[in-house]
């Protein structure tokens, strides 16, 4: 035993008989006190003028309850089964009541919020922080991309928020989420920016989140998320939680996306995007061993007669630079195109074969390439779109799934009826096969009654029409 006690003794001298230079902080370092007891450390300077910017949003809106035993008292066979005595069950609706938060960017009452806050609303009441009058709000603009909407108050008075440059934020700063959390009123949490430009959060389409550890909870969300001078960096739109709860991680739209997005909206209505035409996804460490770049947005798919397809892009070129700003990922090119207006040229440039090359793209319009693939039915009030790789892409469709997908049911309609809900992916009608408007307009001829399946959420269901 002793002499193994010796063997490591001398090995330990030995391990450390170099010169390692291990960097030390200081032994003391000076601590700041208040002077005396006179003295509270506060952020109330912060954030009281910017608290008047920030207001409480109540909204009601119809929700419809498409349940899969109404949807089966509603099938027809059953009903010519059972004859007319079979109980009318058509879809309940009822009244549902929502909060969150907003903050005013315009003395004449323009309100920027979440979309999901405001969308599909049939009344929007505003409430300022600290205050008990009402306001009835009208949307002005929604953008579900970003999860982004401005709606209005009327006033020529109120408090506008001064926005700070989110491209200038730093890890570390410090910053206040203000809002309307569980509906208890206006409130204040502190915290630091914990990330920044964080994508593939899976929460919108276009993604650059700002992630904080200040809390954020249910009704924050379309608050403020500011730092220390008080200046809008972020609007609070969502948290990770396996509770429901806060847990640290909160996210936040830039201010800078979120000045962009509000102006368009209040301008013309609505986000016109650019579009190319591709399918795309970042290198994988295989991928990174065929390329001398080892970042850029690889090209999974071109889409016939698109932007891209017209420049000469193909599949496999891997994009690294667009205008000359470096694209790092997928999602940099994505919201690079993204926040460029239609019948924009743009100068790409792609890794091919090991060779650097250069092409320039005109823009298309998102919504108008995305609509030549919308179509209606003889099925009133059914909205429809073929499963092209932009749509697998927009709605996370995985590819092994066929079918065409229903974007809309008009409330009211033969379709609404008949239960069919947006979301739907219709993929057989009797014994064919449905993938594409083509197949789905043939198997829709000669006889009346048919059966529909569909796809919703993973399940397969059974819709008969006539």
């Amino acid at each position: 035993m002793k002499k193994m006690i010796l063997l490591s003794t001398v090995t330990a001298i030995a391990l450390f008989a170099g010169h390692v230079n291990i960097s030390t902080m200081p032994d003391n370092p000076q601590r700041v006190y208040p002077s005396n007891n006179s003295v509270v450390l506060s952020y109330n300077n912060s954030i009281k003028e910017v608290k008047h910017s920030v207001v409480n949003i109540s909204t009601t809106k119809t929700v419809n309850q498409n349940n899969q035993l109404n949807q089966m008292l509603n099938n027809p066979l059953l009903k010519d089964f059972f004859g007319r005595s079979f109980p009318e069950n058509s879809p309940q609706q009822r009244k549902a009541h929502s909060l969150g938060s907003g903050v005013i960017i315009s003395k004449d009452g323009y309100i920027v919020t979440n979309n999901h806050v405001v969308e599909d609303a049939d009344e929007i009441i505003v409430t300022l922080l600290g205050e008990t009058k009402e306001y009835k709000a009208k949307v002005i603009g929604l953008d579900s991309k970003t999860d982004l909407a401005v709606i209005k108050i009327e006033g020529d008075s109120f408090k506008a928020v001064k926005f700070g440059n989110s491209d200038n934020s730093q890890e570390g700063d410090v910053v206040f989420a203000i809002g309307n959390p569980f509906g208890v009123g206006g409130s204040v949490t502190q915290g630091i920016i914990s990330a920044l430009n964080k994508t593939s959060i899976g929460l919108n389409q276009y993604e650059n989140f700002i992630q904080t550890d200040a809390s954020i909870n249910p009704g924050n969300s379309g608050g403020a998320l500011v730092d220390s001078r008080g200046a809008l960096i972020g609007i609070n739109s969502a948290i990770l939680s396996r509770s429901g709860g806060n847990n640290g991680i909160g996210f936040a739209i830039p201010s800078q996306m979120v000045k962009n997005i509000a102006t368009a909206l209040i301008e013309k209505g609505k986000i016109e995007r650019g579009y190319i035409g591709v399918s795309i996804s970042n290198l994988t460490n295989d991928l990174k061993e065929v390329y001398k770049h080892k970042n850029g947005a690889f090209i999974l798919n071109v889409e016939k007669s698109s932007p891209a397809s017209k420049a000469g892009i193909q599949r496999g070129d891997l994009i690294i630079e667009i205008d000359n700003v470096v694209i790092k990922s997928a999602n940099d090119l994505k919201n690079s195109i993204g926040n460029k207006r239609p019948g924009t040229t743009v100068e790409v440039k792609y890794e091919r074969n090991s060779k650097i090359k250069s092409t320039k793209i005109v823009l298309a319009n998102m919504d108008k390439s995305l609509s030549q693939a919308t179509t209606t039915t003889s099925i009133q009030g059914l909205k429809l779109e073929e499963l092209s790789s932009n749509i697998r892409q927009k709605y996370q469709i995985p590819p092994h799934i066929k079918g065409i997908l229903i974007t809309g049911v008009k409330s009211g309609s033969t379709a609404y009826k008949l239960g069919f809900m947006p979301g739907d992916i219709i993929v057989q009608v009797d014994q064919t096969t449905i993938e594409s408007f083509k197949d789905f307009k043939k198997a829709l001829e000669n006889k009346k009654k048919k059966i529909l399946y569909i796809n919703r959420n993973g399940y397969h269901m059974a819709i008969v029409i006539k």
